[in-house]
């Protein structure tokens, strides 16, 4: 039985393009074997783009935008999911080819979909969302090629960003010593709050050199800079220490030479959570909901409503925001 529900929705026709709220039906959406209530939300720079006409990210119209979802399902064709369970849904197709979380009910295939993990409410799955996700499959990696807190100081770039504030939080947790590079001087308490022992700035990490190798100082680091941060990061990381490259808002040309990885034996590791393997997707949710759990998560994320998205999505494409917004569907 088709159902009424709110929801924010983009498209573009021959008029012109818009965005907005507005009443729709569950017979509306995108094909899925799973439908879900929808109960929270969060806003991710992609979901940004995807609502701007200028983005070139969404690519199918009308569509709702939201790349990550939490919910509990109301009917499902699959037998790996039932009505009432609680799940996750990040990445793939979500909220740029397919409807997804800016709206009070999503129909979702079943192979896109985690099962929440015990350590997590369907609230706590979103202030981490696609950026939690995404800083966990970069610690993964750097993990997996033998950066360890004795290998000494870890710097993530764009770090008053989701997947920088809580990479920071989780690696000091972890017992990292954690440096964190951002441009805005007003947010260095916040970033210490949540466990950078030392405060790089933008301009020192984004500075250009004709030198194809500097001094060795970091044992691995989270990029989500790219651009000429990435090449400083290629030219200053340790011996056999790694890159975990994960965004481009500094660009995304890369300016460097093989010397680093050639004869240091840096890694550079390319993080792409939208696609990666459903094995990994479900190890590294378990580990966000346990180990890694971040113990400041409520001071990154903060609540907004519907009624609030279109100002958010706003502020996020001007970069005046810090942290996590989570929305609540209902």
């Amino acid at each position: 039985m088709s159902q009424e529900f709110r929801a924010f929705v983009v498209n573009k026709t021959d008029a012109g393009f818009s965005a907005g709220l507005q009443e729709i039906s569950t017979d509306q959406l995108s094909q899925g074997e799973v439908l879900i209530k929808v109960a929270y939300s969060c806003v991710n720079y992609k979901d940004g783009l995807a609502s701007s006409e200028s983005g070139k990210v969404a690519r199918k119209f009308p569509m709702i935008p939201g790349v990550d979802l939490s919910g509990t399902v109301v009917e499902s064709s699959d037998p790996n999911f039932k009505a009432g369970d609680e799940i996750i849904a990040t990445s793939y197709d979500i909220g740029v080819a397919h409807d997804g979380g800016f709206g009070q009910y999503a129909r979702i295939p079943a192979k896109w979909l985690v099962l929440l993990p015990k350590g997590l409410s369907l609230k706590e799955a979103m202030m981490l969302g696609t950026a939690g996700f995404t800083a966990g499959m970069a610690i993964h990696m750097l993990q997996l090629t033998g950066v360890k807190p004795e290998s000494g100081a870890v710097l993530i770039t764009g770090a008053t960003g989701g997947v920088g504030s809580i990479g920071v939080n989780i690696l000091a947790g972890l017992g990292y010593t954690v440096a964190a590079s951002t441009g805005k001087e007003t947010e260095h308490a916040y970033l210490k709050s949540l466990g950078a022992s030392e405060i790089i700035s933008r301009a020192e990490a984004a500075a250009e050199s004709n030198r194809p190798m500097e001094k060795e100082r970091w044992a691995g680091s989270i990029d989500n800079v790219g651009g000429t941060t990435l090449a400083y990061l290629a030219r200053t990381t340790k011996a056999f220490g790694s890159i975990a490259a994960c965004g481009n808002t500094g660009g995304i040309t890369l300016n460097t030479t093989v010397f680093p990885f050639i004869l240091r034996g840096v890694n550079l590791l390319g993080i792409n959570s939208a696609e990666c393997p459903m094995a990994w997707r479900r190890e590294v949710w378990e580990k966000l909901a346990g180990e890694w759990k971040p113990a400041k998560l409520s001071e990154i994320a903060f609540d907004a409503n519907l009624d609030e998205l279109p100002g958010i999505l706003e502020k996020i494409l001007k970069a005046q925001t810090r942290g996590r917004a989570v929305i609540s569907l209902w």
